[in-house]
């Protein structure tokens, strides 16, 4: 018998953690329950060299991609030229091509030392290609690993992407993978004020889909600039079961997204960005723990520190008290929604919260103004998430229409 044991200093810590007991007979009956699919058994875009490099050779080609993109254990820049591809500019996305540079760090453009291709940013001031980033290219092909979450920026990078191939009348390739998150749809809809390159679209903040289909759905809608489209081909998955959690990545999507559990947990968790609570970033567990100085009900703690992937990590060499969230990803997984209950928790235990607690990043996450009232009113999870169904319905309408896979539903 498994016996894990959360204790709280205060009742309300008590009505919010819990006694979680598990068989070790049962765990193997519950993974089965969630439905978990390895990554190893999926096919991706990039592994379907077959079908895009006649479409290629002897074309000028851009890559857009960054540490995800490989076939194996080999980048797919290197599988390309290894096929003698004409590689003339390469594009990285926040954290760089190499994916060494921590969240929100501009990246330097220059070229690659172990190729001696020109690596172009597309974070920090230049989010998108210009006409003279393009000049000489034939063909752009993207390839990123994503997490189907509407602030991972990304699936922003991809459509700045098309924007410029659409304006400069250049091709793009989708080299699809799959969406580890993309088995449930859930979070608020992104309103007009609170566009940004945290969110540029009216979608949920888990979206379901996997960035194929996501770019043929920006397209479709018209939802590019000038409402123009561009010229694009998507090479797909094959054996992805868009029903179940997609386990075992071979490449860390982001420097702080190092395991399912942290890639499972950032839905909800991408919210305390917005706050004064920190996710962990500086320890060996970002995503996992969470907590601040200020939340001392708590017994369990942690202490940030200063790391190659986070060099100025929020409450850095100061202990911080909070929850270690990693024995509940079965549970977080059976719920298929995002976590609301600990925004909500960690709010009601911040002293002074109505002045401190938000920053003005929460609404850009949430892509709304009124989940943290909600929060401030105490309105319960259950009426907030009926608050968000007419829209995500609206949504499912419109997403439907660009589904490559089968749906969940």
């Amino acid at each position: 018998m498994y016996l894990l044991y959360l204790h709280c200093q205060s009742s309300q810590s008590m009505r919010f953690f819990f006694l979680f007991i598990i068989s070790f007979s049962n765990v193997s009956f519950l993974l089965s329950q969630v439905g978990i699919q390895s990554y190893k058994s999926i096919i991706t875009g990039a592994q379907h060299t077959e079908l895009y490099l006649p479409k290629i050779k002897n074309k000028k080609v851009a890559v857009v991609t960054n540490a995800s993109g490989t076939i194996g254990n080999k980048h797919l820049v290197d599988t390309l030229l290894k096929h003698k591809i004409n590689i003339v500019k390469i594009f990285g996305p926040e954290h760089g091509f190499r994916g060494t540079a921590d969240a929100g760090e501009k990246v330097k453009s220059g070229k690659d030392p172990l190729t001696n291709i020109a690596v172009v940013s597309l974070y920090g001031s230049h989010k998108k290609p210009t006409k003279e980033d393009l000049k000489g290219v034939d063909i752009v092909i993207y390839d990123i690993q994503d997490v189907g979450v509407r602030f991972y920026t990304y699936i922003s990078t991809m459509t700045y992407v098309m924007e410029a191939c659409a304006e400069n009348n250049k091709e793009l390739m989708i080299l699809d993978r799959p969406n580890p998150n993309g088995f449930y749809i859930d979070g608020p809809v992104m309103t007009d004020k609170y566009k940004s390159f945290l969110g540029m679209h009216n979608v949920p903040i888990v979206y379901g889909m996997t960035c194929g289909e996501y770019a043929q759905m920006v397209n479709g809608e018209r939802w590019l600039k000038s409402k123009t489209k561009c010229k694009l081909s998507v090479i797909a998955l094959k054996n992805y079961d868009r029903s179940k959690f997609v386990s075992g990545l071979p490449v860390k999507p982001s420097p702080n997204l190092p395991n399912d559990t942290a890639i499972l947990l950032y839905p909800g968790l991408g919210l305390f960005e917005g706050t004064i609570i920190s996710l962990g970033r500086g320890t060996n567990f970002p995503f996992q723990v969470i907590g601040s100085p200020a939340s001392n009900v708590f017994t369990y703690s942690f202490t940030p520190q200063s790391t190659i992937i986070s060099k100025r990590p929020k409450y850095q060499d100061t202990l911080c008290y909070g929850r270690d969230l990693r024995p509940l990803f079965d549970q977080q997984l059976q719920k298929r929604v995002i976590d609301l209950e600990a925004v909500s928790f960690f709010y009601n235990q911040t002293p002074g919260k109505q002045s401190v607690f938000f920053d003005k990043n929460f609404n850009y996450h949430t892509g709304n103004d009124e989940l943290k009232e909600q929060i401030i009113r105490h309105i319960s999870e259950k009426d907030i998430r009926a608050s968000w169904q007419p829209a995500i319905d609206s949504f499912k309408q419109i997403r439907k229409k660009y589904l490559i896979y089968n749906d969940f539903q």
